[in-house]
């Protein structure tokens, strides 16, 4: 049952019949499109549910249904027939009337239609990209970027309180190894033999960063990047990670994506919230020393085997860094926390959720989506790609290539739980085998049509017939809250993509069957609505996967 959907009076109605057969039980009549056309536009197993609680037939329970829609006049006229199949479905044909009455209804709902069905509402921080800042974003950053845009603007939709976090990994040996590769390349260029370290960063555009560094700072440290000395190491680092945080956030924002809060982990080092986790840990008896290293007791809550927080050499691990960082974040007073990580952390969850529960709440709060592999190909063949080889495709690189809105469907379009190969052959495409392009296009055509103006009276009876195209697109009109309901609360935008493509196809159709200009009024006046209503519903749709929706192509 979904509010707001043309549906959900028809189901009421239903309900309310059903309860009457079945002895006043009490039962929610579902109503879905059958898998085969012919059997009518919306069906329910009703009657099958009431048979066990009743104590009747499937069959029988139908049938008297049946005759009951009939005598309630169909359901307030919305039904037209209604025919028992098999061992007790009901098939029901709707009458033109419903038809017009759901084309109007989502025309004056707008935007607002399927929007803010969520109980309860909750403020949700959801914290994704979150990379190390020593290079560019690359192709693997965008599908986390467009994962976890699209589910924060769906959660958005649905009406919860949402913040958007980037975690900037910028402390530890990644973050040395990057100040050094980049004082390196500065010793370079001011004519220095000096080498970037075996397991540095060589792409070129380290050499970017050194030039940068080297025009705000001059030859001030020319003798001293060979090797370097300790200062000279923490400015590279530090303003190397800088213009790295600066050009990962205008990529991001050119891929339409925002973040509403930054969290240092850098920070939470020189803070002290790193030592003041663990102390916690230690005085709730959730961590231990032993051979001169301190435990997190994991396996209390579920994982695997203890981890080490800080080593024996004094040195501590990511997760200790970690602990802080989700103690601070589940104490701020919010409801669920979102973590979206990359495939090679599923086997962080556990310790991230003994974490929450260590500090005092609910590990039910946190929710970690994995965010699986995605390759390219061009040509038939796999793109390889390395961040530290500087042979990566990067976020920049892959917008020039294909564009945004392309960018930003191909990478929703399927399940972040399953690998994915993006086709920039079929990405760069402008027909109907890209299937942005086909959904762009529909709306662009139904732009085109609006803007002749056909003229139609203001209030028309409904047509006396629908063509089989009208009834297929508003059924699928009629299911928009219910997917935009369920891709909010699975977090999975590629539902909101995959009901676009069926959308489009079912437009297409409807374009090739049924004229709006030159027919009868009331027909004018009924396609205008379905036309309206199907732009509507494209636009928003497109808009919670971070893509344009465009009047003319």
């Amino acid at each position: 049952m979904h509010a707001g959907s043309p549906i959900t009076p028809l189901s009421l109605a239903l309900s309310r019949e059903a309860s009457v057969v079945a002895g006043g039980a009490d039962v929610i009549a579902v109503l879905e499109p059958p898998a085969d056309t012919g059997f009518g536009d919306l069906a329910t197993n009703v009657a099958m549910i009431l048979a066990g609680s009743s104590r009747r037939n499937p069959r029988e329970l139908a049938d008297e249904l049946v005759q009951r829609i009939g005598a309630a006049g169909g359901l307030g006229g919305y039904v037209e027939s209604a025919v028992v199949a098999g061992p007790g479905f009901i098939n029901l044909t709707l009458s033109p009337r419903w038809f017009a009455d759901a084309a109007r209804t989502i025309v004056v709902a707008g935007d607002a239609y399927g929007r803010g069905q969520a109980e309860p509402r909750e403020r949700i921080l959801i914290e994704f990209v979150s990379a190390n800042p020593t290079g560019p974003p690359h192709v693997g950053h965008a599908r986390q970027a467009a994962y976890g845009d699209g589910v924060a603007r769906l959660l958005e939709y649905a009406g919860h309180d949402v913040t958007r976090e980037f975690y900037v990994n910028d402390w530890g040996r990644q973050m040395d190894l990057f100040g050094a590769s980049v004082a390196a390349r500065y010793g370079q260029l001011m004519g220095l033999a000096t080498e970037v370290p075996a397991d540095g960063y060589q792409g070129d555009y380290v050499v970017g960063v050194a030039e940068r560094i080297r025009d705000e700072v001059g030859d001030a440290f020319r003798d001293r990047v060979d090797p370097p000395d300790a200062e000279a190491r923490a400015l590279f680092t530090a303003l190397g990670r800088d213009m790295m945080l600066a050009t990962m956030t205008d990529e991001l924002e050119r891929f339409r994506v925002r973040f509403d809060a930054f969290a240092s982990e850098t920070t939470f080092h020189a803070g002290g919230a790193v030592t003041r986790g663990l102390e916690a840990l230690v005085r709730s008896g959730d961590a231990y020393e032993q051979d001169g290293a301190l435990w997190f007791r994991t396996t209390a809550y579920g994982d695997e085997k203890d981890r080490v927080l800080r080593r024996s050499d004094g040195s501590t691990t990511y997760l200790a860094a970690d602990v802080a960082y989700h103690l601070d974040k589940a104490g701020r007073g919010g409801d669920r926390l979102l973590d979206i990580l990359g495939a090679d952390h599923h086997g962080y969850i556990a310790r991230l959720r003994a974490v929450v529960a260590a500090g005092g709440h609910d590990p039910g709060m946190l929710e970690v989506p994995i965010v699986q592999l995605v390759s390219l190909i061009e040509g038939g063949e796999a793109r390889r790609m390395s961040k530290r080889a500087g042979t990566l495709v990067t976020l920049g690189e892959l917008v020039d290539d294909i564009g945004v809105d392309a960018a930003r469907f191909f990478l929703v379009q399927r399940s972040h739980e399953t690998a994915f190969d993006l086709d920039l052959d079929v990405a760069r495409a402008q027909g109907n085998e890209n299937p942005v392009y086909y959904v762009q296009y529909a709306h662009a055509r139904i732009a085109g049509i609006l803007m002749q103006e056909p003229a139609a009276p203001a209030a028309a009876p409904p047509p006396a017939a629908i063509d089989p195209s009208e009834r297929a697109l508003l059924i699928s009109l009629a299911r928009w809250p219910q997917v935009v309901d369920e891709a909010a609360r699975r977090r999975s935008p590629h539902r909101v993509a995959a009901f676009l493509m069926d959308l489009a196809r079912d437009f297409h159709a409807f374009y090739h069957r049924c004229r709006v200009v030159g027919e009868a009024p009331e027909v004018v006046a009924f396609r205008l609505d379905v036309l309206r209503a199907t732009r509507s519903v494209i636009a928003t749709g497109l808009g919670l996967v971070g893509v344009e929706a465009p009047d003319r192509m």
